[in-house]
Formats: C-alpha cells, sequence, structure tokens
C-alpha cells in the first residue's frame, strides 16, 4: 500500500554526489553496525558521515530535524535516521534506515539475552566490550563539542545548554519540561533580543553553504488530511495487526499479547530517552507484571549499552527474559523469541508513524523565525543533554564501583578521542582498535 506518491523518488536526482538508494542502503546497514555510544554518540556519527564527510544534508536541516525527534516519544537518533533517510529517498529510505539501525542490535542483543538467560560466560567477548567503553566516551565527547559548536551562537545559548545539564544532571529534572521551558525562551526570547535567540537559515535558505549547489533533495510532499488519513492508516494496521493477532490466538492474558499492549503503551510515553522510560518500565515490568527481577533490568541495560542501535533496546531485553520465564505453551526459547520480536515491534513501528507525520512540517520551520528561534534554544539544550549522558555514562566507565578509577579507561579514551578529533581518524578503526585494546589488557592482566 502507497504512503504518499510525492514520498517516493519521483524526481530522479542526476545531480553529481547525490546518493544512490543503493548507497544510502549500505550506509544505513554500516550505521546500525557502529552505533554504539547511546543516542549522543549515534547522533555524532550521523552529524560527522551525513553533514561533514558526505554532505548528504545541510547542518542547518540536521539540527532541525534533530531538535524535532527530540520532542517526539521513542528513541531520537532511531527517528533522525528515520527522518533523515526518508527526506532523502522518500517512504522506502525511511524505512530502510530506521530499520537497519536496529535490525542488527535487535540480532546482536537476542543472542547475548541468551547468553545471559542460559548462564553462558564468554571472557574475551566481555573484554571487548569492556574496550568499546573508551570509544563510547569518546565519540560522545566529540559530538558534545561538533553539535555544540555549530548551535551555540550566543552567551545565552551557552547558558541554555549548561542550564540544562545542570537540571538534569544534579536535579533531575525532567527533560520534557527543559525542553518546554527553553522553547518558550526562544519563542518570545527572539522577540525583544534577535540575537541572543537566533532564528536558523532554514534548510534551503540561500545562506546555507553547507551543501554544494548541485545536490538537491527531493521536493518534500506537502502535508494534508488526504496524506495523514493514508499514513495513520497504514501504519496503525502494521502496528497492531501483530498485537491483534496475538491476542486471538493466545488470548488477551497471554504474556505475549500483554507485552504487545504494555510496550506499545510505553512507546507513547518514552518523551526524553530511554532513561526517562525505564523506572515506568521497571516499575510496571518488574513490580507489577513480574515479568524479571530488578537484577535482570539491570543487566539488560548494561548489555544494552555495550552493543550498536538505541538503548531502548533494553525492552526486547525485557520481553525476551519475561517470554523465557512465563512461556505458556511454548517451550522457553519460542516464548522468549515471540516476547523479544512482539517488544521490538511495538517499541520502534511507531516511531515510523511519527516521523513520516511530522517530517513535512519540518521544511515550514524556516518560515517562521519565532519558531525557528525556539528550535535554535531547544537545540543548545540538547548540547546540555548530550553532556548528560556523556558524563553519566563516562562516569560510569571509569569509575564502576565508586571506589576504584580504571585508568586504563581513562587513557584508552583520550587516545580514542585524539585519534577521532585531532587526526581525523575513521570511527570504525577507531571502534575495532578500541575493542582490540580491550581484548589484548584482558588477557594480560586478567589472564584472560
Amino acid at each position: 500500500m502507497e504512503i504518499s506518491t510525492s514520498d517516493t523518488d519521483t524526481t530522479k536526482q542526476a545531480r553529481t554526489g547525490f546518493p544512490s538508494f543503493r548507497e544510502a542502503l549500505r550506509f544505513w546497514l554500516k550505521l546500525g553496525l557502529i552505533s554504539f555510544g547511546g543516542p549522543a554518540g549515534q547522533i555524532s556519527i550521523m552529524h560527522r558521515e551525513l553533514v561533514e564527510t558526505k554532505r548528504w544534508i545541510s547542518e542547518e536541516h540536521f539540527l532541525n530535524a534533530l531538535n524535532f525527534t527530540m520532542l517526539l516519544p521513542g528513541p531520537e537518533a532511531q527517528q533522525l535516521a528515520t527522518y533523515l533517510g526518508w527526506r532523502i529517498h522518500g517512504a522506502k529510505g525511511g524505512i530502510a534506515a530506521g530499520a537497519l539501525f536496529v535490525i542488527p542490535s535487535m540480532f546482536v542483543l537476542f543472542a547475548l539475552s541468551w547468553i545471559y538467560i542460559v548462564g553462558g560466560d564468554i571472557p574475551w567477548l566481555a573484554a571487548i566490550f569492556y574496550g568499546l567503553l573508551a570509544a563510547v566516551i569518546a565519540v560522545v565527547a566529540q559530538a558534545t563539542l561538533r553539535i555544540g559548536s555549530k548551535a551555540l551562537k550566543s552567551v545565552t545559548l551557552w547558558g541554555i545548554a549548561e542550564l540544562s545539564f545542570v537540571a538534569i544532571y544534579f536535579f533531575g529534572i525532567s527533560f520534557v519540561l527543559i525542553i518546554l521551558a527553553v522553547g518558550f525562551a526562544g519563542y518570545f526570547g527572539h522577540r525583544f533580543f534577535p540575537r541572543q535567540f537566533p532564528a536558523g537559515k532554514g534548510p534551503h535558505s540561500s545562506e546555507n553553504e553547507d551543501l554544494p549547489e548541485s545536490i538537491e533533495l527531493p521536493t518534500c510532499p506537502a502535508p494534508g488530511w488526504k496524506r495523514t488519513a493514508a499514513v495513520v492508516a497504514v501504519c496503525s494496521i502494521l502496528w497492531w495487526g501483530p498485537i491483534l493477532a496475538l491476542a486471538g490466538w493466545l488470548g488477551w492474558e497471554s504474556t505475549p499479547a500483554q507485552q504487545g499492549l504494555f510496550f506499545s503503551k510505553a512507546a507513547l510515553v518514552t518523551v526524553g530517552g530511554a532513561y526517562a522510560v525505564l523506572p515506568y518500565v521497571a516499575q510496571q515490568a518488574v513490580e507489577s507484571q513480574q515479568w524479571l527481577t530488578h537484577s535482570q533490568m539491570m543487566t539488560g541495560l548494561a548489555l544494552a549499552e555495550t552493543t550498536p542501535g538505541p538503548l531502548i533496546m533494553v525492552l526486547q531485553f525485557v520481553g525476551f527474559v519475561g517470554g523465557w520465564q512465563n512461556p505458556g505453551n511454548f517451550t522457553p526459547l519460542g516464548g522468549a523469541t515471540i516476547g523479544a520480536l512482539i517488544t521490538t515491534w511495538a517499541t520502534f513501528l511507531p516511531c515510523f508513524l511519527f516521523i513520516f507525520l511530522g517530517g513535512p512540517y519540518i521544511e515550514k520551520i524556516g518560515n517562521f523565525p519565532t519558531l525557528s528561534a525556539a528550535l535554535t534554544a531547544i537545540t543548545a539544550a540538547v548540547v546540555g543533554v548530550i553532556l548528560n549522558l556523556g558524563v553519566k555514562f563516562g562516569l560510569h566507565a571509569i569509575w564502576p564501583d565508586q571506589l576504584n578509577i580504571d585508568w586504563f579507561i581513562i587513557g584508552l579514551t583520550v587516545l580514542a578521542f585524539f585519534a577521532l578529533q585531532r587526526f581525523k581518524a575513521g570511527l570504525i578503526p577507531v571502534i575495532i582498535g578500541c575493542g582490540i585494546a580491550g581484548l589484548l589488557y584482558r588477557a594480560i592482566f586478567s589472564g584472560l
């Protein structure tokens, strides 16, 4: 079923440098395989590759899309990839980008979940993941510097970034509240202090020199009731079809049906990233449904942090363990497989609905300076949020037991950061190098 004829590649791009769909497909697959570091690292990778290296998208367009996805429920990095894929190659590009962002991590986490649940222990794999911690911290640090240098254009925006970090890190203020407050400040601040609250140039501004003139994006589909109805109908059928089928087959009280229903609800309240929704998921899945224990929940978070893909993939682990421990008429592995699949489906399918519905409106941002200024202020807040994620992850990695500092991770992080920032090393060699370093370190000093 076709969502919109204008969502496809109606305009063939013969201009030099414009990516073919096959070329883009290779990149989205690579992104799904190397997207370590949570949302901060993943956003950094996309910014580096798509804006600075490949130059498929403009800086302003990237930041507008980032602002938009930060306001949506669901994993912002996966939604950002979906939007960028859609904007470059229409609906098929968005589906490819969004799906490939998740599929590699889905298989990796499924395997790790099985190893964990059956009591297996693979020291060499743990050693590689240990080394990858340094690469993750370095990528997040680089993301903060790169996006901050582009987005913080005034003293006030610097102050917003700093205050956002303080609010979320020290006081635990909800990211949603921060975004709302900052958005209002930017909207009204632009009217009275336009230099301190500047409006973006817009993705099609003549002043935007981030993309060569020979490269143009396909025409964005115009928003309208017909297109909206088609998107809602297609995505709703795809979203709820498997859940209703499981309920009809196994009954609404079965674990798979309950998981599909619960994680569909969770998908609508995950504004602010994985850490914002985990307390809610833990309360319901651990205490109410008793699909797994608190200890198992924390293990799932650790596994999700050390695999590529969005951190919200921890929900797949919850579905896997819940299905394994409550298999019903299935074998434990069968129940776990159904649980993992329906959880992943219910978590990520709504993301495509949000992006395909809201995507066309991003094009209108540049026509409204006050709205553009609000999103510019939100971008400044995002810098503080990325820094918050980096600091939390970094402290967890270099000070894991809050007693002893891991000097190896500190040293390897510094080397990885300088390789990326100073010597412009490729991300894949840095990731591979850190993994090998972790393996060698554990082999030498821990008798691996």
